[in-house]
C-alpha cells in the first residue's frame, strides 16, 4: 500500500517525520508524492504560531477530499497540533481516522493499521516519554546532510511558547543512542550533522548531572564520514566555557552558532519570561567572538510583543545595529491561548507589528549586505547542494549557512560537482544575502 506523507514545520518535527518514514518502510508500505493514489495519508502538522497552525488545518482538510473521494482509505493526523487538539480533529474533521500525540509516534504503523480496520480514536501517551525508534530513519534531506534530534521538550517556559505543553518537559537522548544514530546516517552517506533540540545548550543535565554538550560533540567528531557538524537552538544564557572551547578547537565543528535572543530590552525579556539580559548578550556574543573570531551568529526576534513601546523597538534596533549578527530572522508576535502572553494587556495591532518586523528586515538586510561584500576575495570550503538547472553553476553552502533559513553560494565552473561534495571556492561576488564563487583549485575535497 502507497503512503502520502506530509510533514510541515521546524526541523525537530522533520526528524519524527523520518523516523515514522523509516518505520512503516520496514513495514512493507511503499510512498508517493500524489495524493490521487495514496492509500494512506499521514500529516505531521505544527501549530507553533497562527501561521502554522492554519497552514496544517488547511493541509488536513485537503488531503480529507482525497478520503470523500479518491484512493484514500486511512488518514492520519500527527505532530503538535494533534497533541494540542487531538479531541478536536477527531470531532470536527470526520474524515481523519487516527490522531497520535507528539510521544506517540513510535506507533503510527499500529495506527495504520487501526485505521484501516476501521477504527476511529485519539493515541497519546505521557509526555514524560521518550518515544524510542529501532528501526533507520529515511533521510528526506537529500543524503548528505541530516538533523540530529538530540532531547525533546523544553523546561524554559517562556511566556509566548507552547512547547512545553505539546513536547513536555526536557528529556536528553541517551549520548549512546545519538551516536549509534549519528554512526548510521555516516554509514548512509551524510557528511553535515545538524544537531537540534528545542534547546541545544542544556543537553545532559537530566541524564548526567553536568551540561554534556561539549562531550556529544566530542564523541561525534570522531565518527568517520561526518566532515560537518552545525549546532542550532542554543539559549544565550546557557553558553559555557567547555563548549566554547570545543568548538574552537575540534576542526570539524562549524564556527556558526544559533543563538535565540528574542529582544534586547530588559522589560521586554522580563515580560517573556527569557532569562538574560541586555548585558548579558553583549556578554556572550563578545566571548564568542574573541574565541571564535571567524564565528558566524545567527538570531531570531519577535516584534510587536504584548506591551512593546516604540522606545523598546527603537532600542532593539540600536542593539542590533551595535552588534552585527550575520545572520537574523525576524517573527511577529503571535497569540498563542493557553499560554501568559496572550492574556497580558496592550496587545500590539498587527499593522504595527509588521512595521516594526519591516524596520528590523531592513537594518538587518544593510548589515548582511556588508557582510557578504566583506567575504569577497577570501577562499571557502563549501558544500555542494546541486546544480543550476541549463548552466555551468552549481548552489553551494559555506560553515556559515544552515540550510533552508541562510543564503547561498553559486560556483561557476564547467567541472562536474556531486550534491555532498566539499569544494574550496574563491568568493568573487556578493548578490544581496547570496555569494558567487569559483572554484579555488582542480579538485574537490
Amino acid at each position: 500500500m502507497k503512503i502520502l506523507f506530509v510533514s510541515l514545520g521546524c526541523d525537530k518535527n522533520l526528524v519524527d517525520s523520518e523516523e515514522m518514514l523509516g518505520l512503516l518502510g520496514s513495514r512493507g508500505y511503499t510512498f508517493t508524492d500524489d495524493e490521487a493514489e495514496a492509500d494512506i495519508i499521514i500529516i505531521n502538522t505544527c501549530c507553533f504560531i497562527n501561521d502554522a497552525k492554519e497552514e496544517s488545518v488547511q493541509a488536513i482538510l485537503e488531503m480529507a477530499e482525497y478520503k470523500k473521494s479518491g484512493s484514500c482509505k486511512a488518514l492520519i493526523v500527527t505532530g503538535c497540533m494533534a497533541q494540542r487538539y487531538r479531541q478536536e480533529i477527531l470531532d470536527e474533521i470526520e474524515e481523519v481516522d487516527m490522531v497520535l500525540g507528539t510521544t506517540a509516534y513510535d506507533k503510527i504503523a499500529e495506527a495504520v493499521e487501526q485505521a484501516l480496520a476501521g477504527k476511529r480514536e485519539v493515541e497519546t501517551e505521557e509526555l514524560t516519554r521518550l518515544p524510542e525508534m529501532k528501526n533507520g530513519r529515511l533521510v528526506t534531506t537529500g543524503g548528505h546532510y541530516a538533523y540530529l534530534k538530540i532531547a525533546e521538550g523544553c523546561d524554559k517556559h517562556c511566556t509566548y511558547c507552547i512547547i512545553p505543553k505539546l513536547r513536555g518537559s526536557y528529556r536528553s537522548v541517551p549520548m549512546e543512542r545519538l551516536i549509534a544514530q549519528a554512526e548510521e546516517l555516516a554509514a548512509q552517506g551524510v557528511k553535515e550533522l545538524i544537531l537540534v533540540a528545542q534547546e541545544t545548550t542544556v543537553y545532559g543535565v537530566d541524564l548526567y548531572g553536568k551540561k554534556s554538550l561539549h562531550l556529544l560533540l566530542e564523541a561525534l567528531c570522531r565518527i568517520s564520514g561526518i566532515r560537518w557538524i552545525r549546532i542550532l537552538y542554543c539559549y544565550p544564557e546557557e553558553i559555557y566555557d567547555e563548549l566554547i572551547d570545543t568548538i574552537a578547537r575540534e576542526p570539524k565543528i562549524c564556527h556558526y552558532l544559533d543563538l535565540p535572543i528574542q529582544h534586547a530590552s530588559d522589560a521586554v525579556l522580563k515580560r517573556m519570561g527569557r532569562r538574560t539580559t541586555k548585558a548579558d548578550l553583549i556578554r556572550v556574543v563578545g566571548r564568542l567572538r574573541e574565541a571564535i573570531p571567524d564565528i558566524m551568529l545567527r538570531t531570531t526576534l519577535i516584534a510587536g510583543f504584548p506591551g512593546e513601546t516604540k522606545a523598546q523597538h527603537e532600542e532593539l534596533m540600536e542593539f542590533i545595529d551595535e552588534m552585527e549578527f550575520d545572520r537574523l530572522g525576524v517573527f511577529t508576535y503571535s497569540q498563542e491561548e493557553d499560554t501568559p502572553a496572550a492574556s497580558m494587556p496592550d496587545q500590539i495591532d498587527e499593522e504595527t507589528k509588521l512595521a516594526w518586523q519591516e524596520e528590523l528586515m531592513e537594518l538587518q538586510q544593510e548589515i548582511a549586505f556588508d557582510r557578504a561584500q566583506d567575504m569577497v576575495g577570501r577562499t571557502v570550503t563549501a558544500m555542494v547542494e546541486g546544480k543550476v538547472a541549463d548552466e555551468d553553476a552549481y548552489v553551494a553552502r559555506t560553515y556559515g549557512d544552515a540550510p533552508n533559513v541562510d543564503g547561498l553560494l553559486f560556483i561557476h565552473t564547467d567541472e562536474t560537482l556531486m550534491s555532498g561534495d566539499f569544494a574550496r571556492v574563491k568568493i568573487t561576488g556578493a548578490a544581496e544575502y547570496d555569494l558567487i564563487g569559483e572554484i579555488a583549485d582542480e579538485s574537490t575535497e
